[in-house]
């Protein structure tokens, strides 16, 4: 994945320059009941929101900068989610076949989230449907709007939620970390943490703008489902916060001297930085979602804690390594899930000539979209929310081993 030392000072200053990460109606009417409409026929979990719950890097399996193959858990179908499988309904939104919405024991899945969505749907090169009723006549729909025509004919019993993010410009705050350390040296490091670019995505009256937005998308998907015939006792929200990607300073493997903390590890933070990200950055991102959940007024919602579920798979953590690092040749070894990475390598322009994708930086890889399907899954089953972490060590019925708390 990387080049090699001898040329990395010579393309550290390109990649750090075109470094770019995808992360980044009300109806008052109820509609007439179908046979198989609200309260009846096959239960159903729908997710929306944004990358991290569409399944965006939920190909990858850990980690290899020699090869592609010991990661590749579901191949270069991974995104295809029209009816045969062969092409994505919306380019880019990356909705893998291993996102969290698929709990089964009998209950239906549908993922309408889309990796890059913010709160409100966005139109450009790649269209990015909000958690809104965007409607533009052609077929480009609003995620609220598409889960009240969805919901009109099937039985839907939860939807859960993840957004925020991307309206904190978090794409854009991970693209400025790894450019301000690749582009200085750990004697004079120039971190992001006080760069104003980022500086702006946190202040009070950027938090409070936030948090109205989010408020609005809950909602959003309350008016979708009284408009599709639902009562607010018959469904329930519930609304994820995001999980740490990478350790604190002390937990990283990679020195932040040199540059193989990103051109090994593909997690190009400065110490400071990453400690302000888990201490500042997330817990300020959190918080505004659960703030948002009081601010929108709903009685069914529900908050997933996932802030600290994946630690000890984090990137670049201490406790795992790169399948070579840990003596490994498969995804399918009984142990990878316990030894390798459950977040994707943040990459650069080196995805040129890959099957990867810049837009899966930093996301939750295989493991832990499984790992999510099983703290939803435990939501569901037990009709409450919690908090979800790591509970041992291999996989139980295919997926690591996760406890709602």
């Amino acid at each position: 994945m990387r080049n090699p030392p001898s040329v990395f000072s010579a393309w550290r200053r390109v990649s750090a320059a075109i470094l770019l990460l995808s992360l980044t109606g009300l109806g008052l009417v109820a509609p007439p009941a179908h046979a198989d409409g609200p309260g009846s026929g096959t239960p159903y979990v729908v997710t929306v929101g944004d990358s991290y719950i569409s399944g965006e890097a939920g190909r990858w399996a850990g980690s290899s900068n020699d090869s592609e193959a010991p990661a590749d858990a579901l191949g270069a179908h991974a995104y295809h989610d029209n009816a045969s499988h062969t092409a994505e309904q919306i380019p880019r939104c990356h909705r893998s076949q291993s996102a969290e919405a698929y709990i089964g024991g009998g209950v239906g899945g549908l993922n309408l989230a889309c990796s890059g969505a913010k709160t409100t749907t966005a139109t450009g090169d790649y269209f990015k449907p909000g958690i809104d009723f965007y409607d533009d006549g052609a077929g480009n729909l609003g995620q609220a709007k598409m889960l009240q025509q969805f919901a009109v004919s099937h039985n839907v019993k939860q939807v859960v939620v993840s957004i925020g993010g991307n309206d904190f410009n978090f794409a854009s705050i991970v693209t400025q970390c790894v450019q301000n350390l690749l582009l200085s040296p750990s004697w004079d490091p120039d971190y992001c943490k006080d760069d104003s670019s980022v500086v702006a995505n946190f202040t009070s009256a950027n938090i409070t703008t936030v948090r109205a937005r989010i408020a609005t998308a809950f909602q959003n998907v309350r008016t979708a489902m009284r408009s599709a015939g639902y009562g607010d006792n018959a469904w329930n929200l519930v609304v994820q916060t995001y999980p740490s990607p990478i350790p604190s300073a002390s937990g990283f493997r990679y020195s932040q001297s040199g540059y193989t903390r990103q051109s090994t590890g593909g997690c190009g933070f400065w110490n400071a930085d990453a400690d302000w990200a888990n201490a500042t950055a997330l817990v300020t991102i959190n918080n505004t979602v659960r703030a948002a959940i009081g601010q929108s007024g709903l009685s069914n919602a529900r908050l997933l804690e996932l802030q600290s579920a994946f630690n000890g798979r984090r990137l670049c953590e201490k406790s795992v390594g790169l399948y070579e690092e840990v003596g490994l040749t498969s995804w399918t070894q009984p142990t990878a899930v316990d030894k390798t990475e459950w977040i994707n390598q943040i990459r650069t322009v080196t995805t040129v000539g890959s099957d990867y994708f810049i837009q899966e930086s930093l996301h939750p890889n295989y493991w832990a979209q499984l790992a999510l399907r099983s703290c939803v899954r435990q939501t569901y089953t037990q009709n409450r929310g919690g908090t979800c972490t790591i509970a041992g060590t291999g996989l139980v019925n295919g997926e690591p081993r996760m406890s709602l708390g």
